[in-house]
């Protein structure tokens, strides 16, 4: 299986993120990606090789124009507002307000393109962010290549990052780019299945009345963690997506005997849709130390999420989205990999 991956992701390096009511030292930091480099290497589990230079126009297949320019120029348009340090956001257009209104304040436009305080925006984040949607594109491309699996080491993450907003570490979404560049290049049915501790609201809500892309996700209740105001069970599509978006949500604690029959459910989804490809949110934070989750994956339950997955017999791109448990990240996705190649 090969390994796609680009240095360029490691500049997006904050220091510190808002959590718990106080600055504390970031989670989402280079060493993740580093980490799952060196088990990928150290394991022999395939070719490690450099993404392709992909157009703006993937991307813009899936995100609003001006909000990748807001990216793009944000460190320029911060600086000349007299700062220096990573920003956050700290004011929304919720309810009452006025989300229509053009404002031009930088601070303003930090609002209106994030869904959380807790995502740091630095001067590298914007080609980091590209660099690890080319990852992901690269990785699609392999699959459209004739490859059955490849695996897109993509940092920073992607799912939660919606059609104009970033926020939960995620700038662009890295499987629904994946997803419509295989609609685009000639595959009728994509399915993203998202096994990330946390609940891939940007994904879902991009593909939410859609049938050609089939969503799943299983993950801790969002009545209990974030992001809170997506995820719930009853959400099931609308329109022409009416039923092609299931979610599966577990209580805080869930070992894998929990969720392992929410995983053998999905599947049975992607045996009923019979979609000619799969992009996989692989999300690691189900870990049981993780920090910030709450899950009770022991690391050999890796391995048999990576089996069960080979047994729906698609070719599967899988794409890095959280785990922050950093020394056993590595050991964790490779576990899925080996897993899955059996």
């Amino acid at each position: 299986m090969k390994t796609v991956f680009s240095d360029t992701q490691l500049a997006h390096a904050p220091a510190q993120e808002i959590s718990d009511g106080e600055l504390k030292p970031a989670v989402e930091i280079p060493s993740r990606a580093e980490f799952v480099l060196k088990a990928v290497r150290d394991r022999n589990v395939g070719d490690i090789i450099a993404p392709e230079e992909f157009p703006v126009r993937p991307i813009h297949r899936v995100h609003a124009p001006d909000y990748v320019s807001f990216l793009e120029n944000f460190w320029d348009s911060w600086t000349t507002a007299g700062r220096s340090k990573e920003a956050f956001p700290f004011v929304w257009p919720i309810r009452s307000l006025r989300p229509d209104v053009e404002v031009s304040h930088i601070d303003g436009l930090l609002g209106r393109y994030s869904m959380d305080a807790g995502t740091p925006l630095g001067e590298h984040t914007y080609k980091a962010a590209r660099a690890s949607v080319d990852t992901a594109l690269t990785g699609a491309k392999l699959l459209q290549g004739g490859e059955q699996a490849a695996f897109a080491l993509c940092r920073p993450p992607g799912h939660h990052a919606g059609f104009d907003f970033f926020g939960g570490y995620c700038f662009f979404n890295n499987a629904a780019v994946a997803a419509q560049y295989l609609r685009d290049n000639g595959l009728n049915r994509v399915a993203i299945l998202d096994v990330d501790y946390h609940h891939g609201n940007g994904t879902q809500a991009l593909f939410y009345d859609r049938p050609d892309v089939l969503f799943l996700s299983i993950h801790a209740d969002p009545k209990d963690e974030y992001p809170y105001f997506l995820g719930y069970a009853d959400e099931t599509g609308e329109h022409a997506g009416t039923g092609f978006t299931r979610n599966w949500a577990l209580p805080p604690g869930t070992d894998w005997e929990s969720y392992a029959p929410a995983l053998q459910e999905a599947c049975r989804w992607l045996q009923v849709y019979k979609p000619e490809a799969l992009i996989v949110s692989l999300g690691l934070d189900c870990y049981e130390h993780d920090p910030i989750s709450g899950f009770k994956f022991k690391s050999d339950d890796f391995f048999r999420l990576g089996e069960r997955l080979a047994k729906v017999g698609l070719p599967t791109l899988f794409l890095l989205e959280g785990g922050y448990a950093v020394d056993v990240l590595g050991e964790n996705c490779v576990n899925v990999l080996e897993g899955f190649a059996g």
